[in-house]
This record gives C-alpha cells, sequence and structure tokens, in this order.
C-alpha cells in the first residue's frame, strides 16, 4: 500500500476511534444525566452499536496501520515519542475494552427497567460510576496520543 494511502487510513481511522468515543461519551452522559429511562435505553443500545461497528474496527486497525507506517519509514519503535504513543494507546484500550462490557450491562439494565417502567437500579448507578471513571483517563490519554503523534516530540532530552 502506498505510505500517503496508509497514512490516509491512519488518520481517518483515529478520527473516527476518537470522535465515536467522544460522540457515545457525551450522548450517553447526557441521556443518563437527564433520567429518561426510556430514552437511556434507546441511546445505551446505540452506543453499543457505535462501538462495535466503529470503536472496535478502528481499535484494531490503529495498530496495524500505525506498525505498517512505522515499518515503513524504518523507524525503531524505541524511538522516544513513538514509545511512549503505544504506551498511551495501550493504556486507552485497557480503559475502553471494560468501558464496552460496562455498556453492556448499562443497556441491559436501562432496557429491563423501561420494560417494567421503573427507576433505573443502583447497580446501574454504580456501574455508571465506573464507565466515568474510566472513559476519563482514556479520553486525555487519547489527547496525549494525538499530540504524540502531531508533535513528535523529542522526550527524555533525547
Amino acid at each position: 500500500m502506498e505510505y500517503l494511502v496508509l497514512k490516509y487510513v491512519h488518520v481517518i481511522s483515529s478520527t473516527l476511534l476518537f470522535g465515536t468515543g467522544i460522540g457515545s461519551a457525551f450522548y450517553l452522559l447526557a441521556t443518563t444525566l437527564s433520567g429518561d429511562v426510556r430514552a437511556i435505553a434507546v441511546v445505551s443500545r446505540m452506543v453499543v452499536r457505535a462501538d462495535w461497528l466503529f470503536t472496535a474496527t478502528t481499535a484494531v486497525l490503529q495498530p496495524v496501520t500505525g506498525l505498517w507506517l512505522v515499518h515503513r519509514m524504518g523507524m525503531p519503535l524505541s524511538t522516544p515519542w513513538l514509545a511512549a504513543s503505544l504506551v498511551c494507546y495501550a493504556l486507552a484500550i485497557a480503559c475502553w475494552l471494560p468501558v464496552v462490557w460496562l455498556q453492556m450491562r448499562l443497556r441491559d439494565l436501562a432496557a429491563q427497567a423501561a420494560e417494567g417502567n421503573t427507576p433505573l437500579p443502583p447497580r446501574y448507578w454504580r456501574l455508571f460510576k465506573w464507565w466515568v471513571a474510566l472513559g476519563v483517563p482514556a479520553f486525555f490519554l487519547f489527547l496525549a496520543l494525538f499530540w504524540l503523534m502531531i508533535a513528535k516530540p523529542a522526550l527524555g532530552g533525547a
């Protein structure tokens, strides 16, 4: 694959990964805070779908295209900004994986509450707090990752 096409795929997939994450997080957060159980059931179902369609596929595509680009450029993985970006990505994905599981639980609990015309159970709120607690560091890790990719700083005095 030509370098510029590969780079284009890498940039577009990072946009989809980050954009879907931000959009999904915003809508699930805002809808949950609204307290409208039926809306929460609908939005949480769509968030899970979006995560499987866009986030999961681009989460795989990112390291594949990124490592391919590094290989094409002949750059060692020990390059400081690159090594730091790999750590940020690994940590962000480590946050995201449990978030996917949490979103599926939130979806199921919201659907049950909507079907039964009952409020969200306490378990929903406990899981929701974990969802937020994992989402915040993932967001900042992705911001750091974008900065590393763009600035390519010389870290550690190198």
